[in-house]
């Protein structure tokens, strides 16, 4: 497995997100992938929509030069967010990087990034069918509600502390 390197996303990486928000759809066993075009709908493009705001960071992992995932957070009004001090979190790997230990380290750097901000806690949402909630509980996300997403999916939000 080639090295990657992790550092914080910069305004030459922003446009880049909306594809990594597409491949933060969670798609389960025997169903399509849908068409691009679904992370343009309001309630899913707020996650990179004008991204590089105040309280807006992230992080980015690169392998060869070539962007393979990224982790950012915001205060935004979306499925996982709790109050107007905690930002939610979103994380995307490009499929053929997954499983390879750069999503920890994607998540445990922008951790330390929201802590050097001054931040004391991040939520997320997550399909509660999603392999991925293992992946969060791991890091330490806990559990806090159950909530219907826009397409009826049952959710987990979680919190971390950090």
């Amino acid at each position: 497995m080639p090295k990657h390197t992790i550092r914080e996303i910069t305004p030459t990486d922003y446009p880049k997100l909306d594809d990594f928000l597409y491949h933060a759809i969670f798609i389960p066993d025997g169903e399509a992938y849908p068409d691009y075009e679904i992370i343009y709908q309001p309630e899913i493009y707020v996650y990179v929509k004008d991204f590089g705001g105040k309280g807006d960071c992230g992080v980015v992992a690169e392998i060869d030069d070539q962007l393979v995932g990224a982790a950012w957070a915001r205060m935004i009004p979306a499925y996982g967010n709790i109050d107007e001090k905690t930002p939610e979190l979103a994380i995307s790997m490009l499929p053929e990087y997954r499983g390879q230990g750069i999503g920890s380290d994607l998540m445990n750097s922008l951790f330390a990034l929201l802590q050097k901000r001054g931040y004391a806690r991040t939520s997320l949402s997550v399909q509660q069918n999603n392999p991925a909630v293992r992946f969060y509980k791991r890091l330490g996300y806990v559990v806090t509600d159950e909530k219907k997403d826009h397409a009826g999916h049952d959710d987990f939000i979680m919190v971390k502390h950090l």
